[in-house]
């Protein structure tokens, strides 16, 4: 039983992390609720005006087709469709202007308004519904035109089964209201109808009700697991989109670095090997000596700049993978922290059970993260407290936050901490975080950092897992 429940939360999880593609939700939305549904509205509303205030429907109204009906309970519930048609009317006179200036609002207000109007509509057909016979009424067949419209104006799985669940729950809700009033009603009822009466109480009874509300419900998930099947199926081919785009990102980066660095390594090659010559050559000259130890000094420095913008070539010989960045931070922790060390360090891990994928280089995430952990070591001196964070942002993107409780940073020198070269370590390259942003940016991310004298720093980092919803927009 445990392991059922497992999975239907792992299931639930899935899907609520699904988000709905906006122009995806605009295209469904104006093609269903705008060019078909506006007109179909329309109709309806003059239809329902007719026969409720121009027309003797109500007033020859038969229970059960048959007798007629004259009575206080049926009367009432006349009057109450009446006052519910025309607030119903004014919604919809409401939701209209909002459809015909939907290019004018945010793809997600749109989805939640037709979120609202979708619940307004079931609880408007259950009243008609009431008012026209119930278990029996021929409106049942709106109600599985409903559910399909549903699934088509609401891309999003776990939206779309609560607003069918609860059009199958008004359905039952209104037959069940229907027997209610027709039990009111048999005290008022002369023999004749109460013939009648128990006639339709006998046919409701053997009407497979029960049956048509499951098939609500099978329709139901039918529909959202039509909606899983297409969203699983756009994902990967928006995954397959990123892989390729990435790769093309890499190639470019990587033929760019090593031209540069091709360019520059052989100049600084001559520079060194003359500089050299000229050291042995006049030996006695000490001035002359240090100024060349000086360049030759500047000279390694140089190339071991120009080696590791090579290391950026390398961009091609690796592929982006799709990477759980819990696993690679974890990994980075061990790496960092090995148990063997035994450093005094508490790690304080908050990550979010479902996370969007990333498709990134494993080494450059991982990168990130060791340089990242490295300084809150080394700030601590190994001894302290680092708290790690990971959730889902805005915009399919995946929010990475690594707190240390060491000393903090001065505030004169955070606008520098990501320059290169810039260090306040006696042995620091002054390349660490530099590489840190390096990194995240080359996948259009970002990198931020918090700090206070005395309570520590804290490093946020955001990557997007889709950065072709970006170039969309």
């Amino acid at each position: 039983m445990r392991i059922v429940w497992r999975k239907l939360l792992e299931f639930g999880r899935f899907v609520t992390a699904i988000e709905p593609d906006p122009q995806e939700v605009r295209t469904r939305i104006r093609r269903m609720e705008l060019n078909l549904g506006l007109p179909v509205r329309v109709v309806v509303m003059c239809l329902l005006f007719y026969y409720l205030f121009l027309s003797n429907w109500f007033e020859s109204l038969q229970v059960g087709g048959n007798v007629e009906a004259d009575i206080p309970p049926r009367e009432m519930v006349m009057d109450r469709v009446r006052w519910v048609f025309l607030g119903y009317l004014v919604l919809n006179v409401g939701f209209a202007s909002l459809l015909l200036g939907m290019r004018h609002l945010p793809s997600m207000w749109l989805l939640r308004i037709v979120f609202v109007m979708e619940w307004i509509d079931a609880m408007f057909l259950a009243a008609l519904t009431i008012a026209t016979g119930g278990f029996e009424s021929i409106l049942y067949w709106v109600f599985l035109g409903m559910i399909v419209r549903n699934a088509i104006s609401t891309p999003e799985a776990a939206r779309q089964v609560a607003t069918n669940l609860f059009v199958t729950l008004s359905y039952l809700l209104a037959g069940l209201a229907n027997l209610m009033i027709l039990s009111w009603e048999r005290p008022l009822l002369d023999e004749k109808v109460l013939m009648a009466l128990g006639q339709i109480s006998e046919g409701a009874g053997t009407e497979p009700f029960l049956l048509r509300t499951a098939l609500l419900g099978l329709m139901t998930f039918c529909c959202a697991g039509v909606e899983l099947l297409l969203s699983k199926q756009r994902l990967a081919e928006g995954e397959a989109r990123e892989f390729a785009l990435r790769q093309q990102q890499f190639e470019a980066t990587g033929r760019l670095a090593a031209e540069i660095a091709h360019q520059l390594k052989n100049p600084l090659g001559i520079i060194n090997n003359a500089a050299f010559t000229l050291q042995r050559t006049v030996r006695e000259g000490k001035t002359i000596t240090q100024q060349i130890l000086m360049i030759r000094e500047e000279v390694e420095r140089s190339d071991r700049i120009i080696t590791e913008l090579m290391g950026y070539a390398r961009l091609t010989e690796g592929r982006a993978e799709k990477l759980d960045v819990c696993d690679v931070l974890n990994n980075a922790v061990g790496q960092v922290f090995p148990d063997a060390a035994k450093y005094e360090v508490v790690v304080e891990r908050d990550y979010q059970r479902v996370l969007p994928a990333l498709l990134m280089q494993r080494s450059h995430l991982s990168e990130v993260f060791m340089n990242l952990l490295g300084n809150a070591r080394d700030a601590m001196n190994a001894r302290g407290t680092i708290r790690l964070s990971v959730k889902s942002g805005e915009d399919h993107s995946v929010v990475i936050s690594i707190a240390d409780s060491g000393p903090g940073i001065p505030v004169d020198k955070l606008p520098k901490i990501f320059e290169p070269y810039f260090t306040t370590k006696e042995k620091g390259s002054g390349l660490g975080l530099a590489i840190v942003k390096h990194n995240t940016e080359i996948y259009g991310g970002t990198v931020e950092v918090e700090s206070e004298l005395g309570k520590g720093t804290c490093f946020t980092i955001k990557l997007p897992s889709r950065t072709l919803v970006k170039i969309r927009k």
